[in-house]
């Protein structure tokens, strides 16, 4: 049965799911693009981004620890560390240059719905990272849960994209949020290394 405490594990899960997917990126990105297509060519892209990230993203989730352990002989805690470092690069990268994906001269919104919109923007080494780990943290259930919520919030997100990129352009904010928000995904990245170090020296004794 759902209870207080799962619906608190539940929205801790999903938090944690919507830091690693980053809205804010894909604003930065379809807000650019949007005079590509109309409002209706932005769903439709969004729409198919975001399906192929589930699957990713429910794919990992159900047999990624398997896939890692048996196949690859990788354990969760080197897996944790690798992703951090990732996701800290990218935080650092928005910190320093005011941007987290730069996109090629003349792509379209077709060109861009599943690489690297559906992967690795929406299901990037962190948020795969996530989808392993977090079944060990808040149970298989409330992780395949939290990973449909959040992907759902930043589809709303992403075929609003251009209005909300407009209204942040409009009052010089758009800079400023891809600052702060690589700033906390730089400090995600470092809470995954240090959690995997600990879970490293866990193995040890």
């Amino acid at each position: 049965m759902f209870d207080l405490s799962d619906a608190g594990r539940l929205a801790d899960c999903v938090i944690a799911f919507l830091a690693f997917i980053n809205p804010v990126s894909k604003i930065v990105v379809l807000g650019a693009m949007s005079s590509e297509g109309g409002f209706r060519d932005l769903g439709r892209v969004s729409v198919k981004a975001s399906l192929v990230a589930v699957f990713i993203l429910v794919a990992f989730a159900l047999a990624g620890n398997a896939l890692l352990t048996q196949l690859f002989h990788i354990q969760i805690h080197a897996f944790q560390i690798c992703g951090g470092a990732i996701l800290f690069f990218r935080g650092y990268q928005a910190v320093e240059k005011g941007l987290f994906f730069e996109m090629d001269h003349g792509q379209k919104l077709d060109d861009i719905s599943v690489v690297p919109l559906a992967s690795p923007l929406i299901a990037g080494p962190a948020a795969i990272t996530a989808s392993v780990t977090f079944p060990f943290r808040y149970g298989l259930a409330v992780t395949l849960l939290a990973i449909v919520i959040s992907i759902l919030i930043n589809l709303v997100l992403m075929i609003a994209s251009s209005r909300i990129g407009r209204a942040l352009d409009r009052h010089h904010f758009m800079s400023a949020l891809i600052r702060i928000t690589g700033l906390l995904v730089a400090s995600i990245g470092v809470q995954m290394i240090l959690d995997g170090i600990t879970a490293y020296i866990h193995t040890l004794s």
